[in-house]
């Protein structure tokens, strides 16, 4: 079992169908962005994943920005295939971007989490993430999507 950061170098037909595949089981109602535009020097995004053999298991994001309050990251579509959870695989997805939060110098990692979602918020606490006690809002917009 192989926990890397992905390159865009990485990518090909397989992996980009496999990562798609993940990203289904965790919300399938979202239209995806396209890998490479996701991986685009100019967003400051870490996926990393996890691959036995030619199968990826797993997948979680984070982007990283700077305000004022610091440098921070905010983690995303985090998701193992549902055959393989239990395994200790989004752990170490996680533990992968804390670490490289570390080494970017981040002052805070921040996630969401619905609250069905028993197993993931367990995981998170049990890696140090408290409830922050604040809301989140959302506004909906037509984006531009840059086009190849």
């Amino acid at each position: 079992m192989k926990i890397a950061l992905l390159q865009e170098s990485d990518i090909n037909p397989d992996l980009e169908q496999q990562l798609a595949g993940l990203f289904r089981q965790l919300n399938a109602d979202i239209k995806q962005i396209n890998l490479k535009q996701v991986l685009d020097p100019e967003n400051p995004i870490s996926l990393v994943y996890c691959k036995e053999g030619n199968k990826v298991l797993g997948m979680a994001l984070m982007c990283t920005y700077t305000v004022i309050s610091g440098i921070k990251g905010w983690v995303e579509d985090v998701v193992v295939d549902v055959e393989h959870r239990g395994k200790g695989i989004g752990r170490k997805l996680m533990e992968k971007l804390v670490e490289l939060g570390k080494d970017k110098g981040l002052t805070e990692i921040l996630l969401f989490s619905a609250d069905k979602r028993i197993e993931a918020i367990n995981l998170y606490k049990s890696l140090g993430f408290k409830e922050k006690q604040s809301r989140i809002y959302v506004l909906k917009t037509e984006a531009l999507i840059k086009k190849d």
